[in-house]
C-alpha cells in the first residue's frame, strides 16, 4: 500500500458519531384525572405490562380501571408534583443534562436523548433527535438495572418498532441490565452509608423492589433472579448478617400472585414482632417517583407506624448522585465499542 493510499485510508474511529437514548418508565403530564387516565392507557396497554387476553383486557381496562383509578392515582402524584412536575421527570431531566457534560469530555461525540416509554418524550421523538442529528452507533440504556419483560423488554419492543421504519439503521448496543456492576453496588451502598450517617443504622435494612406477577417469572423471566443478587451483592457490600436486611416487593396490582413477600405484609409483620426502627431502599428505581416517594415514603411508612413500628427512613435512589451518573457514564462509554 502506498504511502498516499495509506493516507486516505477512512478514519473511521475519529469520525464515529454515536447516540444514546435513556429511557425511563414515564409520567403524566399533570397531576389529574384526565392526565393521568391517557398516561394508564398507554401504560397499561402494552401486552408486555398485562399479558391477557387484547379483547377481555379492552373491556376491563376501559369498563373498569380506567374509569376508577384516574382519580385515586392523581391525588397520589397531587402529594409529590412540585413546580419542577412529575418527581421522575424532574430528575430525568437533569440525569440527561449531567449525563450531556459527562459525555462531552470522552474522546468520541456523542448525542444523549431523553426518552419514556410512556408519554412525553417519546421513544420515536428520541430517536427522531439522533436520526437527524446523523448518528452511526445507537446505545439504548433503558434506566432498569434489573432486567424485566415488562420494562426492559418493553423499551426494545417500541425502539424496534421506530427503527424499523428507518432506511439506514445504525449499528446497535442495547443495555440489558446492570444490577450487577460493582460500581451501581457501591453506589448503592454509599448512599446507605450516608443514611446511616445521619440516622443511625437500623433494626433492619429493607431493599423493595417493585413487584411482578409470579407467572412472568415462572415463564422464565429473569427479574426476581437479578433483583435478589443486587439485594446480596449491596448485603456483603455493607458486611451485614443475614438478619439485618431482608428483601421485599411493593406496588401489586389486581387479584393474582405477585412475586413475595409483600412490602406491606412485611412492614406490618417487623412492627408486630418488635422491629423499631427500618430503613428502605428502593434499588429498582433509577430515579425517585411516585411508587418511591409517596407508596413508599407515605403509604408504607403509615403502615409501619400504624402497626406499632418507632423509625421509618426511606433511602432515596441514587438520582442525579455524582457515583451514579458516573456509573451510567462508563456503563455507556464501554458499551461505544
Amino acid at each position: 500500500m502506498s504511502a498516499a493510499t495509506d493516507a486516505n485510508a477512512p478514519t473511521l474511529k475519529s469520525n464515529f458519531s454515536v447516540g444514546v437514548l435513556m429511557v425511563n418508565l414515564g409520567t403524566p403530564a399533570a397531576p389529574t384525572p384526565a392526565a393521568v387516565r391517557r398516561y394508564l392507557a398507554e401504560f397499561l396497554w402494552d401486552p408486555r405490562v398485562v399479558e391477557r387476553p387484547r379483547w377481555l383486557w379492552w373491556l376491563i381496562l376501559h369498563g373498569i380501571i380506567l374509569r376508577i383509578r384516574p382519580g385515586r392515582v392523581s391525588r397520589a402524584y397531587q402529594k409529590v408534583w412540585s413546580p419542577s412536575g412529575s418527581p421522575l421527570m424532574a430528575i430525568s431531566r437533569q440525569q440527561h443534562s449531567l449525563l450531556a457534560e459527562r459525555l462531552k469530555t470522552r474522546d468520541n461525540p456523542v448525542r444523549i436523548a431523553l426518552a419514556m416509554r410512556y408519554g412525553e418524550p417519546s421513544v420515536t421523538t428520541g430517536l427522531r433527535e439522533l436520526q437527524e442529528a446523523g448518528i452511526e452507533k445507537l446505545v439504548v440504556l433503558p434506566l432498569y438495572p434489573q432486567y424485566s419483560a415488562t420494562t426492559t423488554g418493553s423499551t426494545f419492543d417500541a425502539v424496534s418498532q421506530v427503527l424499523k421504519q428507518w432506511r439506514h439503521v445504525p449499528d446497535i448496543r442495547f443495555i440489558n441490565s446492570y444490577y450487577h456492576r460493582p460500581d451501581y453496588i457501591a453506589a448503592l451502598a454509599a448512599s446507605i452509608r450516608s443514611a446511616w450517617q445521619t440516622h443511625g443504622q437500623p433494626d433492619k435494612l429493607l431493599f423493595s423492589f417493585h413487584g411482578l406477577p409470579q407467572r412472568y417469572v415462572e415463564a422464565g423471566d429473569p427479574y426476581e433472579a437479578e433483583c435478589r443478587a443486587t439485594a446480596e451483592r449491596v448485603a456483603a457490600e455493607l458486611q451485614l448478617e443475614p438478619d439485618q436486611w431482608q428483601l421485599a416487593y411493593q406496588s401489586r396490582f389486581g387479584p393474582e400472585a405477585w412475586l413475595q413477600p409483600y412490602m406491606d405484609k412485611t412492614l406490618e409483620e417487623l412492627a408486630r414482632q418488635g422491629t423499631g426502627h427500618v430503613q428502605i431502599i428502593c434499588p429498582g428505581f433509577a430515579a425517585d417517583c411516585l411508587e418511591t416517594l409517596e407508596e413508599m415514603n407515605m403509604q408504607n411508612r403509615n403502615v409501619f407506624l400504624q402497626a406499632g413500628g418507632k423509625t421509618f427512613h426511606y433511602i432515596p435512589a441514587l438520582n442525579d448522585q455524582a457515583s451514579h451518573i458516573d456509573m451510567l457514564a462508563d456503563l455507556i462509554q464501554e458499551s461505544m465499542y
